[in-house]
């Protein structure tokens, strides 16, 4: 039992990056109709731009998690208006070759000058150590990730379905003439919500650094398993994407408990059965 609790932990938290990044790319799909295989360049980024800071700058682990998002947010809006932008109303296959180009220029600069293998990042005091459940030892920090991840999941679906901000954001993805007639910046709008899908990516860079170490190709790891969370959840569903992410992240510890040679092929399984029953997705709506 001890075995499986550890797995179950595991699980929890894969899921939890699996749920930012998930959520994040559904940001941007279902706001901008981009299909952004960046993401895992700039979760890679989100997790050096913590390392730059503490070894550079001295500045913690705490600091990181609110400016790592912020820089690597402003890079990804540079890039929305330099270059991504030039593809409204074009096929969803040019985003694709032009973001997976992007991904594979940024991780080519960073394995470059810092190879493949991981450098350190250390848990803040605050966070070291463990607690006894009873049933299991929980390390504080991988509880911690789980916590707030899911609290950033909430705070995420909460703005863009709950508040007049998110109207505004689902409305001029959806009408832009009609959003522009009220006096918004349609394209201002637009560029902040593809700073904030890649904030949420370099977010889960910050979160994952002390767990899995600063790699360069950390984001290529689980860009494509990423994916099939936002297909079994929906293209561009953005509680589709959080419920999917944690889920799967639990259902892939359990396999490695139960039959561990199918842990790697479990979500893509998932994924060409739910396709089969419902091409749009658990929680998707058909266009």
């Amino acid at each position: 039992m001890q075995a499986l609790y550890a797995q179950l932990l595991v699980g929890l938290i894969n899921g939890s990056f699996y749920a930012l990044l998930s959520l994040g790319l559904a940001v941007i799909f279902g706001m901008l109709n981009i299909i952004n295989f960046a993401h895992g360049a700039l979760y890679m980024m989100g997790a050096f731009v913590a390392y730059f800071l503490l070894n550079l700058g001295g500045i913690n682990y705490w600091w990181a998690l609110l400016l790592a998002p912020i820089i690597v947010g402003i890079f990804g809006m540079i890039l929305e208006r330099t270059m991504l932008q030039w593809l409204t109303g074009l096929d969803h296959l040019y985003g694709l070759l032009l973001t997976f180009g992007i991904a594979l220029i940024v991780q080519g600069v960073f394995q470059n000058y810092f190879g493949s293998s991981g450098l350190p990042y250390a848990i803040p005091d605050q966070l070291r150590g463990g607690m006894n459940l009873g049933f299991m030892f929980l390390p504080i920090y991988r509880g911690w990730v789980v916590v707030f991840s899911l609290v950033v999941c909430l705070a995420t679906w909460f703005l863009i379905e709950k508040t007049q901000l998110g109207a505004y954001l689902r409305a001029a993805t959806e009408n832009p003439t009609l959003v522009r007639a009220f006096g918004i910046n349609v394209p201002r709008m637009i560029t902040l919500t593809y700073g904030l899908g890649v904030g949420l990516a370099a977010l889960a860079g910050v979160l994952s650094a002390p767990i899995n170490q600063v790699r360069p190709l950390m984001g290529a790891d689980l860009i494509i398993v990423v994916f099939a969370v936002v297909v079994i959840g929906g293209m561009g569903s953005i509680m589709g994407s959080i419920i999917t992410g944690f889920a799967l992240g639990v259902i892939e510890g359990l396999t490695k408990y139960f039959y561990p040679e199918a842990s790697n092929t479990v979500v893509f399984v998932l994924m060409v059965l739910v396709l089969l029953v419902k091409p749009t997705g658990l929680t998707g709506r058909a266009a």
